[in-house]
């Protein structure tokens, strides 16, 4: 019997999901917004297919989603696709509004990192600078002026606070931390032990409480 390889990571899972469902996922290009619910037709779909986990899959479902060019294409009014490419929903206002809001936020924590790393780097020695007598030294006029500095913008990340299970209802707005970023989403179920979130992105999760926050109002 020819054993079946396991995909391993995010990029091989991706890979293999633009090859089965080429009118859905794609690895280069513009993304299109996937339907709500879009992990439960996956899981249905692959469910004897013993190459990817479930684990792995949503794994790499929300690294899709999550991906610059996933959250650049969650504009208003964009059309929310199934497995086979079929428009199915548009993307509101808040969902972009969202998307966008995690973009800059991602966008952010990567010039973070940079710059980071730069500071870490060890500088290479400079060579001393010989002056070159036979050139005319000249004065600036008093005109010119030095370029204004451009103000870096910052980031503002939303005021959460942990959410009461008690008094979490259907229907929700809610942020979860699944990741590194909070995602955007709403309850539709609460059992005894856990939470079922429709995210914004288009993924349907199960949470402990301790992953559910709410939004402050300030």
């Amino acid at each position: 019997m020819t054993e079946v390889k396991k995909l391993s990571n995010n990029k091989e899972v991706l890979a293999y999901l633009a090859e089965k469902f080429p009118a859905c996922f794609s690895l280069d290009g513009d993304a299109k917004p996937l339907k709500i619910g879009i992990f439960e037709d996956l899981a249905k779909q692959l469910e004897d297919d013993e190459s990817v986990s479930k684990t792995r899959l949503r794994t790499a479902l929300r690294h899709y989603t999550n991906s610059w060019r996933y959250l650049r294409a969650m504009k208003k009014g964009a059309e929310r696709v199934d497995l086979a490419g079929e428009p199915v929903s548009t993307v509101d206002e808040e969902q972009q509004t969202h998307a966008a809001e995690a973009l800059a936020q991602s966008k952010a924590a990567a010039a973070e990192r940079k710059k980071a790393a730069t500071a870490t780097a060890p500088t290479p020695p400079q060579r001393a600078k010989v002056p070159n007598r036979n050139k005319t030294a000249t004065k600036p006029s008093g005109d010119s002026k030095a370029p204004a500095k451009r103000a870096s913008r910052k980031v503002s990340k939303p005021k959460l606070q942990a959410a009461d299970k008690a008094s979490l209802r259907i229907g929700q707005r809610v942020q979860v931390k699944a990741g590194k970023q909070p995602i955007a989403g709403e309850v539709v179920e609460v059992d005894r032990n856990d939470v079922v979130v429709q995210l914004h992105n288009g993924l349907t999760v199960k949470v402990t409480v301790d992953a559910i926050f709410l939004t402050q109002q300030e």
